[in-house]
């Protein structure tokens, strides 16, 4: 008696280990796994969703709800240019990325260029000091620049943007799930 017991017993734990041991503890999703930090870049994601990780929050979309994808520049006031993909989804939400620049960096002439990189670095030393992330964060007007069910989101290089836009076109045009996070 004593004998079949002891062996139910080392039968039961050795299954139970081996569903333990099956469990993959890289993927978040599963019990007990690890939650790492997204690799910077554009990558594969979770099938049907593109999805974007960014200073500023986090985006997930469902592939098949994605109606446009766009990329356009406007001057914003006269002074700002303002470098934006949109993403228009079957949902009520709009999401928009963007990159802000002054007018000034697409003027000819050095001593302009120089006064704007400098206005750029005393803002980020600022910024840093004070221990916050306005740089990063989405400028807005009360209430000319509030649009309802619009997701916004802020980035600084022209480059990124330009991988975001490559990441959820491919996502989108191809099917498969991508995932883009900031570098």
């Amino acid at each position: 008696m004593f004998r079949k017991t002891f062996l139910l017993l080392v039968v039961g734990l050795l299954g139970g280990s081996g569903a333990l041991l099956a469990q993959n503890p890289a993927d978040p999703t599963a019990e007990g796994g690890t939650t790492e930090k997204p690799k910077a870049g554009d990558s594969p994601g979770p099938n049907r969703f593109w999805q974007t990780s960014l200073s500023g929050g986090h985006y997930m979309v469902p592939l098949d709800r994605i109606v446009s994808i766009s990329r356009h520049k406007y001057v914003l006031d006269g002074s700002l240019i303002v470098d934006e993909v949109t993403i228009d989804t079957l949902g009520q939400a709009l999401a928009r990325f963007y990159v802000i620049s002054p007018l000034t960096d697409k003027a000819p002439g050095d001593t302009i260029q120089g006064v704007a990189d400098r206005g750029r670095e005393l803002l980020d030393e600022v910024a840093e000091k004070a221990g916050s992330d306005t740089q990063n964060m989405v400028v807005k007007k009360y209430p000319e620049t509030t649009h309802a069910k619009t997701i916004e989101y802020r980035l600084l290089k022209e480059k990124d943007l330009t991988a975001l836009y490559n990441s959820v076109r491919s996502a989108w045009e191809s099917g498969r799930g991508r995932q883009y996070n900031e570098k």
